[in-house]
């Protein structure tokens, strides 16, 4: 395979509707000499899907479509039928290819040469992390009170920069994810780069393909609303635990978020467009 040329497209233009849409128009103009593939997110296209296919096609250019999990969650097939228009379709897990089973499933990436994983402390009292980006999505009362009854102290993670997120995670001990959604995001991910137990709810069909998919087990402690007071304290009693479950998340991002292996995933899918 020859060297390609992709654009990750479209960014955000400000402005009234006209005139970014001009500003777009002008956008595909410039890049359609030069680009081999256009890669676009979030369903979006850079000028009207009516238009931006048959453009491409009489171009000979190649498209995908990769989806981060909020524009096709709880959509209809007919809703998600403009996807076929791209000669690929990407989503971030395979619990979000249950709204398109035909995609390619590339989880999210991360520079894990940035993040060092962070020893367990050898004594004080035991600290729960947790992002609490959306309380309501996130189940943060949930947790809050699963705290309060085991008397764990808990850091809620919200309102910060990204960079100082880290930080706070280096600190934990155990890190709660999300309770709602059956599916992890970029917070967990991070929390396992630094070898931090990771407690959330999973869906089983998506943690069986991953497994499959990837050949390593999904190591976050699976638990419900229901349960999670109880998972917390068996994890919270055990040191060995906490330390297994910790390193296992460390090989499984190695495994499953490296950046650079995730851009060899993505390479292979241009190749074969």
């Amino acid at each position: 395979m020859g060297q390609l040329r992709v654009v990750h497209c479209p960014v955000n233009f400000a402005g009234i509707a006209w005139r970014r849409q001009a500003v777009q128009f002008r956008a595909l103009a410039k890049l359609l000499p030069s680009t081999d593939v256009f890669h676009f997110y979030f369903g979006l296209t850079l000028v009207p899907k009516r238009i931006q296919f048959p453009i491409l096609k009489a171009a000979r250019k190649k498209s995908v479509f990769h989806f981060v999990g909020s524009d096709i969650r709880g959509k209809s097939p007919d809703e998600l039928a403009y996807g076929r228009l791209a000669g690929a379709q990407i989503v971030g897990s395979y619990d979000a290819a249950r709204w398109i089973p035909e995609a390619e499933v590339v989880p999210p990436g991360i520079d894990l040469g940035a993040i060092a994983p962070v020893l367990p402390r050898a004594d004080g009292p035991l600290r729960i992390a947790h992002a609490a980006l959306s309380r309501r999505r996130k189940g943060t009362e949930l947790v809050v009170a699963a705290c309060d009854e085991l008397g764990l102290d808990l850091d809620v993670i919200e309102n910060l920069r990204h960079d100082e997120v880290g930080p706070r995670l280096a600190r934990a001990d155990i890190v709660v994810d999300q309770l709602n959604s059956g599916w992890y995001g970029l917070f967990a991910i991070e929390a396992m780069a630094y070898g931090k137990p990771v407690v959330g709810y999973l869906h089983d069909e998506a943690v069986t393909r991953t497994a499959a998919a990837f050949g390593v087990e999904v190591p976050i402690v699976r638990t419900t609303k229901e349960t999670l007071a109880t998972d917390l304290r068996t994890l919270a009693r055990s040191d060995e635990e906490r330390r297994s479950r910790g390193a296992a998340g460390r090989t499984y991002v190695e495994r499953v978020h490296d950046a650079d292996k995730m851009a060899d995933r993505l390479i292979d899918i241009y190749s074969r467009l």
